[in-house]
């Protein structure tokens, strides 16, 4: 591990952010380097995942092409398995891990967000349809 990965801040992803470049043409890869100004790994957690993979074959057409952009945009994000006792959906997860670990959030998901506001949990969205913006403060690791 090279000292710049220990810097990395880590970003839990909601499904929906994986939508993003779709919907927005936004390349958030690029846009979260920009908005938090230091390097991060972006981070999936598997209820996502899979939340994702049940769309892709399950969804409309159109959901289904999207899932399938978002599950190759997913491929850039690290897997992260986690126990799933008393986690009933993907956002329990997220919020549950956003909790235990300090790291931020990002998702457009307006109940989701009051969610983890509500914990004091960092959140990032798009904004105005054209950039990403954090509502809350990240912490500076040390």
């Amino acid at each position: 591990m090279t000292p710049l990965d220990k810097k990395a801040l880590k970003v839990i992803l909601d499904s929906n952010a994986l939508f993003v470049p779709l919907q927005f043409k936004i390349d958030i890869f690029e846009e979260l380097r920009t908005l938090l100004n230091r390097n991060f790994e972006p981070i999936l957690l598997l209820p996502v995942k899979r939340e994702l993979e049940r769309l892709a074959d399950k969804g409309s057409p159109k959901m289904r092409k999207n899932a399938l952009f978002a599950l190759k945009l997913a491929e850039k994000c690290k897997l992260i398995d986690v126990k799933e006792e008393g986690v009933v959906s993907p956002d329990d997860a997220i919020i549950k891990a956003a909790q235990e670990w300090a790291y931020p959030v990002f998702t457009n998901d307006k109940l989701l967000r009051r969610r983890l506001r509500d914990i004091n949990v960092p959140v990032i969205y798009v904004r105005q349809k054209s950039r990403l913006e954090i509502d809350g403060r990240i912490q500076p690791r040390v």
